[in-house]
Formats: structure tokens, sequence, C-alpha cells
């Protein structure tokens, strides 16, 4: 699937709008600030994969700081069988510059 802009996560977020949303930051970073998603630091996930277990095949938003983690995280899922797997660009600090 295709990325998805901060712009567009807003909308959907104000909007409440259902999918799976992933935040693959560390603990501290999701403490310091967060957008209320589900917090599985990247380097966590190939251990905490159960989690998501249920969501093979639903929309998944994952997002990090930059974009940079979170990319990997979606290309880590998609090898592991999920098929609706969406990085979120610019990450957390593009969302707080909107």
């Amino acid at each position: 699937m295709e990325d998805i802009t901060v712009e567009d996560l807003k909308s959907r977020l104000d909007k409440s709008e259902k999918f799976v949303f992933l935040d693959v930051r560390e603990e501290w970073e999701y403490d310091d600030d967060n957008l209320g998603a589900k917090n599985i630091p990247l380097a966590d996930l190939p251990t905490r994969l159960d989690e998501l277990d249920n969501y093979k095949d639903s929309e998944i938003v994952v997002h990090c700081r930059s974009g940079a983690r979170s990319m990997n995280a979606k290309k880590f899922l998609e090898s592991k069988g999920f098929s609706k797997v969406r990085n979120t660009t610019g990450g957390i600090l593009a969302y707080r510059n909107l």
C-alpha cells in the first residue's frame, strides 16, 4: 500500500476512522509525546508480532519520529504477511508541524 501523509492521518484521526495505529518509537519517546497509537518499538517488533496477528488483513498505519523506522517496520510487517501496511511520511515531527 502507498504511504500516508500526515495531513491524511490527521483527518482520519479527527474522524475516528478505523485502522490499526502503530508507533514504533522507543518507550521514552512515546512517553514524551504520542498520538495514541499502540507502542511497539521497532527493535521489539519481531518478538511482539503476535500482538498484531489478528490484523494481518487490516489496514495498519505505522509512524515514528521522522518516517525511517516506520518504513523499516512496514517492510518487516509486509515480509511477515501483513498486506495493508502504510508508513506515515515525515513521522510525528511532520505531524506536529501541521
